[in-house]
């Protein structure tokens, strides 16, 4: 899918969401309804994608038919209000898993958003470094030894891996470890190792030409956006097609902080 061409000058859409398919808090049909009552013309569901590894958050491959049914049957009860669209947001776990899987291309989906949520710990175990800061402390101390430089050079390597290997139309909250890990070490985004990692997959970013989601679950609760805002302008710049997504896991939020990031966006 040409997602550029198909939101065309619409606004009230998001293409990044969750549902009880994974760790969203609400039926298809809730968002759905919701979609539709707020106005929406586009919508895609992108449930976390199934991974070989134990994971909570993440859809199992069983429930995958049942969940591209259910964006069919959604479809034909509401799509002559509103487009609905089958997506995925798949995990990139390393060569073995991640968005260029033919697995993946052999479902059919109108677009895939292409994710880092777990990286190797120095042993090699998988690791979640999304989520709530506690559990991103606890891992920290138990599986990292406290080592903030491995876990961020290790994000940004995997996430220039994913976006190497390709497979995918939008890069998912692209610098989302900023927000853990400046809670663990306030100042990590000043820091000169830290512009350097990012400068350099930024550049990347640039010259694969995907599509960037400006992210604005974490904004109403963190004041953060993904990318973060200092970054936009010089995406812009560079011609970097973007959209803005609410990753909503609720219905109510499905246009939360939304009008902020359009404004950032001009």
């Amino acid at each position: 899918m040409d997602i550029i061409n198909e939101l065309g000058d619409a606004t009230l859409y998001t293409l990044h969401s969750h549902t009880e398919f994974c760790d969203g808090r609400a039926q298809m049909e809730a968002f759905a309804r919701e979609a539709v009552k707020q106005g929406f013309t586009r919508y895609g569901f992108t449930p976390h994608s199934p991974v070989p590894i134990v994971s909570p958050c993440n859809m199992t491959m069983a429930n995958v038919p049942v969940y591209l049914a259910e964006v069919e049957r959604i479809k034909g009860e509401y799509g002559d209000r509103c487009r609905f669209y089958a997506g995925m947001e798949v995990d990139y776990l390393g060569e073995e898993w991640g968005p260029a899987d033919p697995y993946f291309a052999s479902l059919g989906l109108d677009y895939t958003i292409g994710s880092v949520h777990f990286i190797p710990s120095q042993g090699g175990e998988l690791i979640d470094i999304d989520g709530r800061f506690e559990r991103f402390a606890r891992n920290m101390r138990e599986h990292f030894s406290d080592d903030i430089h491995y876990v961020v050079e290790t994000f940004y390597s995997q996430s220039e891996k994913m976006l190497d290997a390709g497979g995918f139309e939008i890069l998912g909250h692209f610098d989302k470890i900023a927000q853990n890990g400046s809670l663990y070490h306030p100042g990590l985004e000043d820091e000169e190792w830290y512009k350097r990692l990012i400068n350099n997959y930024i550049e990347k970013i640039v010259a694969s030409g995907v599509v960037v989601e400006i992210n604005t679950k974490a904004y109403a609760e963190h004041g953060r956006i993904f990318p973060a805002a200092r970054y936009i302008e010089r995406l812009k710049t560079a011609g970097v097609p973007m959209i803005v997504n609410s990753d909503a896991h609720v219905p109510a939020l499905i246009n939360a902080s939304r009008d902020y990031a359009f404004g950032l966006l001009g």
